[in-house]
């Protein structure tokens, strides 16, 4: 893996900056509009966003760019260097103002998730990873290492669910499992954030919506804490397709117990009548 700190400390200067500016309009309060159903986006997703894209690609001209609230013009798909840009992850959660939400810029190379930033502007708290390079979390400039915890037993772990898109398949897993502990949170780098801070150890996510934008920055931060993400059978998750679903779902663990968690997953998708080949959309 290539040196990245220009890439952390360029990502990392972007996502506080774009926070400040959704703090703001978390504080103001912000009309609403829809991208479609259940599928919300506010003033701080677009500034948010500008920020970030603006910034990067003034920083890195020649590589390839993602993000959720900017068209996808495709000219990404023959760069080897991608960035993935959710400017408001959890945009739900921030119109019902509950602050797990958070800004999350990723990069990937070669298809694969080399850094990751995920950042949460009410609480000035941010993750930064990139496997074999970094694995921290800053908060209110107090930097403490990432590191997953060691539970082996999946009936012992704690899982972090959903607050707004909970799915119905996660209670089948949960009872294959024997799971008894779960924590609700919004975004999908905060629940990762979770895992990687050894506070959760498990969070599984076996049905449609997300992108590689979603997932992309949480997976680097996790890989660099020690921890594990595969789709919902078992394989890794890839990055710059032309399709940019993940349509095999989530599944994110601190690693120990990571195949028996995926046959348990896959049982039940099994089960509700999902195949590999559709996944859950």
């Amino acid at each position: 893996m290539p040196d990245l700190t220009k890439e952390l400390t360029i990502a990392e200067a972007l996502a506080r900056e774009a926070g400040r500016a959704v703090r703001r309009l978390f504080e103001q309060g912000t009309a609403v509009a829809w991208k479609g159903v259940n599928d919300p986006v506010t003033a701080a997703d677009h500034a948010a966003n500008e920020i970030l894209l603006s910034g990067l690609t003034a920083a890195f001209p020649d590589d390839g760019f993602l993000s959720e609230e900017t068209a996808d013009n495709r000219s990404r798909l023959d760069r080897r260097r991608v960035w993935l840009i959710d400017p408001l992850d959890g945009t739900r959660e921030f119109i019902d103002g509950i602050p797990e939400f958070s800004i999350m810029v990723g990069l990937a190379i070669a298809g694969r998730p080399a850094l990751g930033v995920v950042y949460q502007p009410i609480a000035d708290l941010l993750y930064r990873g990139a496997p074999d390079i970094v694995a921290e979390v800053v908060c209110r400039d107090e930097i403490a290492p990432l590191a997953v915890s060691a539970v082996r037993e999946p009936a012992a772990m704690r899982l972090v669910v959903s607050r707004s898109h909970r799915n119905p398949l996660v209670n089948d897993v949960r009872r294959r499992l024997g799971i008894q502990q779960e924590r609700p949170s919004g975004s999908v780098g905060l629940k990762v954030g979770l895992l990687a801070t050894g506070q959760c150890d498990l969070y599984i996510h076996p049905a449609p919506g997300l992108k590689e934008w979603d997932t992309c920055a949480p997976e680097a931060i996790l890989q660099a804490a020690g921890g594990m993400v595969t789709d919902g059978w078992g394989r890794p998750l890839q990055y710059n397709k032309l399709d940019v679903r993940q349509r095999q779902g989530l599944l994110a663990s601190n690693g120990v117990a990571h195949d028996q968690i995926v046959a348990a997953v896959t049982a039940a998708s099994h089960t509700a009548g999902f195949r590999l080949e559709s996944g859950y959309w």
